[in-house]
């Protein structure tokens, strides 16, 4: 298991440097455009900050998954099928566990966090 960890780590850190890097910073730009377009929405419409409610709003939760997936879901996919090119252009080989985890943090973990702070910052002007 402890194999499994350490070649995840050292293929990470090798996506940062290798070929199709520039999607480490375009992925996540994309994911923030649409995190600040729907927290401005939300502030809008008065909805309290979306992380912070998809924990504290049992009631909301699946209306609110839906609409996050809605807007960070094509950024997402698309994550993993670059991730998917990459794996086959680099290591000649696909690893599912690699791809998951590369689109949470290039796609929904920026999404995640400036959605809610978005929605926070607006809200207080």
């Amino acid at each position: 298991m402890d194999d499994v960890w350490s070649r995840i780590a050292e293929h990470m850190v090798e996506r940062v440097s290798g070929p199709m890097k520039f999607r480490m910073v375009l992925q996540p730009l994309m994911a923030a455009i649409f995190a600040i377009r729907s927290g401005l929405k939300d502030s809008k419409t008065a909805k309290p900050p979306y992380f912070w409610s998809l924990f504290a709003d049992p009631a909301h939760r699946a209306d609110m998954i839906k609409d996050g997936w809605k807007s960070v879901g094509k950024v997402f996919i698309l994550a993993m099928a670059l991730d998917v090119v990459y794996q086959i252009i680099e290591q000649r080989f696909v690893y599912p566990l690699e791809v998951l985890l590369v689109g949470l943090i290039l796609a929904v973990l920026p999404y995640l966090v400036l959605r809610g702070l978005t929605t926070r910052l607006a809200s207080k002007k």
